[in-house]
């Protein structure tokens, strides 16, 4: 059989796929990734060993017996960090024979690689096709690709694994590439966050660590990787990354050994409760973790490590609410910057928009804004087009941090807005539309770097995002008004209600009586003043505050004609329904903005000093935002009248004439 040769990720996959058609029948379609994709990492690396397979067959056979740790021998033979003693390839397993002899085969390789299918579960994979007759023909069919790395590069295998993933999700109607960050965007924050270094990665001896730590298929890592290559740079790059799944994390191992990087540098779990990388630092960190994800499964340990590590752990500032865990990757990734001493740390980091405006004032995520912001980590934001994502047209956001800022940007954040910079694609991708041109990537990176003031691009200093959110409250201005229909309400009072028959009716009685005697109309002390008389009174038993709150909720009218009402120390009590906030900007005196927005709208109103950061001691909590829509916001004008008539007695016209074809 001919072998098919391509360099085009997308006729690959094509490919492949109509292979996975012959699954049909034997297994459901949720089976078809399991399947496919260890089948086609398998001829990969047989192809990427192929040119040194008979050098490490002979000295295998030479040192077999010797006691010698072949793991450290043969990688000096096949050129890489794995190898395989296997006679074996997948066009020679035969007929009749085809299980063990793959099993034979995937066992000879090196540990490295046997983890890798380990995690797919393969062994199963293999009683399976063959149970179903199929794995012979499966296997040939694979053996007649050629995926030599001449014929296809590095870059065209990771697109393949994910136009697979996309395409066997999708035919389940999974979220197809749910957390698949599209070549584009990726490319465009690897190159905002190694921009600054290039006059580095210039110099010899150079020594670069890249980290992602929900790194997927290391879209981010190999992205880096080749961006400094291309440099001409000769450092030497250390990659690292965790990942969750799995069979994802497979697929990463496997495109790390055929580059040559240590594979065990890529953990397995979760990045954010089972930190495997926890004693590192890095120069350069990248990722896209999920938009929207919840992160109740890594509760328990992060609410410990917040609380008992406080600002020593990653998860100082505070807690992002459940349903969404970004802003804990994004306080990770900071907390794996290099220090500065050593070189610094650079993150580049895709979010969706809620971690920019989502909470309140002295909410977990405003905290989290407010310290990034304070202690000067946030370089850039960069706001990218709708439709860029494969299973999400909402807006989504380039975050470049750093702890070592140039002088020039000490104190200042960068927003470039990419709202309008986008190319339409020849065919959609589920809901990706649109895409950044290298051309356009380049300009963007050229902006950043310019560090001025442009039509897309503002510069603002870090207190601009920030406010003091200032109780306002107003003076209660009430009476109390009894009438019967009011003193019938009080049965429904839960206070009212714990009082026995006895005592429930002796204060009917005393109700009715008052109205009769004194009218209805009462001042609002009048409640508590009442019930302190009727304390252990015959027939009354022990009163409560809580009843006199009773009395409070059944009888008390609102009346804006009244004098305010003043509580015992002569000091006016607040009308808690008319409760309000006032967001001053920060470094504004709160005093005049009062005296100035405030007051000519509501004259009685009045500060509550008592409401007070936490952290500063001054009126008002501190709440941080950034708000892209408020600072790149164009009005447009409304169109003239006469244009918006004429349009409307056109349209008309047009229902005329076709109401007019339906009666005839």
């Amino acid at each position: 059989m001919e072998a098919l040769k391509t360099n085009d990720s997308t006729t690959l996959s094509n490919f492949i796929w109509k292979i996975a058609n012959v699954l049909w029948g034997d297994f459901k379609h949720t089976d078809f990734a399991r399947i496919i994709i260890p089948l086609l990492l398998l001829r990969r690396l047989e192809c990427v060993l192929e040119p040194t397979k008979a050098k490490v067959l002979a000295e295998y056979e030479k040192e077999k017996g010797s006691g010698i740790d072949l793991d450290q021998l043969l990688p000096s033979f096949s050129g890489l960090p794995f190898y395989n003693t296997s006679q074996y390839t997948l066009e020679t397993l035969g007929g009749t024979k085809t299980a063990p002899n793959l099993e034979d085969y995937v066992s000879k390789f090196s540990g490295n690689v046997r983890v890798i299918f380990e995690e797919f579960g393969f062994a199963n994979t293999i009683h399976e096709l063959k149970q179903a007759r199929l794995l012979y023909r499966l296997t040939s069919e694979f053996a007649a690709i050629d995926l030599h790395p001449e014929v296809v590069t590095d870059r065209v295998m990771s697109n393949t694994y994910e136009q697979l993933i996309r395409d066997f999700a999708a035919s389940i109607n999974e979220k197809a590439g749910e957390f698949m960050t599209p070549k584009d965007v990726v490319h465009l924050a690897t190159k905002l966050v190694l921009a600054p270094d290039e006059e580095v990665f210039r110099d010899s001896g150079i020594i670069r660590t890249v980290y992602d730590p929900a790194c997927g298929l290391l879209g981010f890592i190999t992205d880096a990787i080749d961006v400094i290559q291309n440099m001409g740079s000769t450092a030497e790059i250390v990659p690292f990354g965790q990942e969750l799944d799995p069979k994802t994390h497979a697929m990463a191992l496997t495109a790390m050994l055929i580059r040559g990087y240590k594979s065990e540098n890529i953990k397995q779990g979760s990045s954010l409760s089972n930190d495997q990388l926890a004693d590192k630092k890095f120069h350069y960190g990248l990722a896209n973790p999920p938009f929207g994800i919840k992160w109740e499964k890594d509760k328990g340990v992060v609410e410990k490590e917040h609380k008992e590590l406080g600002y020593a752990g990653r998860f100082g500032p505070g807690l992002p609410r459940v349903s969404d865990g970004s802003m804990l990757f994004l306080l990770h990734l900071v907390s794996k910057m290099e220090r500065p001493q050593n070189g610094g740390g650079r993150v580049g980091i895709v979010l969706s928009g809620s971690p920019l405006f989502t909470g309140d004032a002295g909410s977990g995520e405003s905290e989290i804004r407010r310290w990034l912001l304070e202690q000067d980590w946030v370089e850039a934001i960069i706001a990218l087009p709708t439709d860029m994502f494969f299973n999400t047209g909402i807006g989504t956001y380039v975050w470049i941090l750093s702890n070592h800022k140039e002088k020039r940007r000490k104190g200042k954040v960068q927003l470039i807005n990419l709202a309008d910079t986008w190319t339409s694609m020849r065919k959609s991708e589920g809901t990706k539309r649109r895409y950044l041109s290298e051309q356009q990537i380049d300009d963007v990176v050229r902006e950043y770097e310019a560090f001025k003031e442009t039509e897309r691009g503002k510069i603002f200093k870090t207190t601009d995002f920030a406010y003091r959110k200032v109780a306002i409250k107003r003076p209660l201005r009430a009476k109390l008004v009894i009438t019967k229909q009011r003193i019938k309400g009080l049965y429904e009072n839960g206070a009212f209600q714990k009082l026995d028959e006895s005592q429930q009716a002796a204060w009917m009685d005393f109700l009715r009586e008052e109205l009769k005697e004194k009218g209805g109309d009462h001042d609002y002390h009048w409640a508590s003043r009442i019930v302190k008389e009727k304390h252990k009174a015959e027939g009354f038993g022990k009163t409560t505050k809580a009843l006199a709150n009773a009395l409070l909720a059944a009888f008390m009218e609102r009346d804006e004609n009244a004098e305010p009402v003043l509580d015992d120390d002569g000091q006016v009590i607040p009308d808690t329904s008319l409760n309000d906030t006032e967001s001053v900007p920060f470094g504004t005196s709160i005093e005049e903005y009062f005296a100035n927005e405030v007051l000519p709208h509501v004259p009685d109103a009045f500060i509550d000093y008592s409401v007070r950061d936490a952290k500063d001691g001054e009126v008002g909590i501190v709440g941080y935002e950034i708000n892209f829509n408020r600072y790149f916001y164009k009005y447009v004008p409304p169109r003239p009248l006469q244009s918006i008539d004429a349009d409307l007695k056109a349209s008309e016209a047009r229902i005329q004439a076709l109401l007019q074809e339906v009666a005839e």
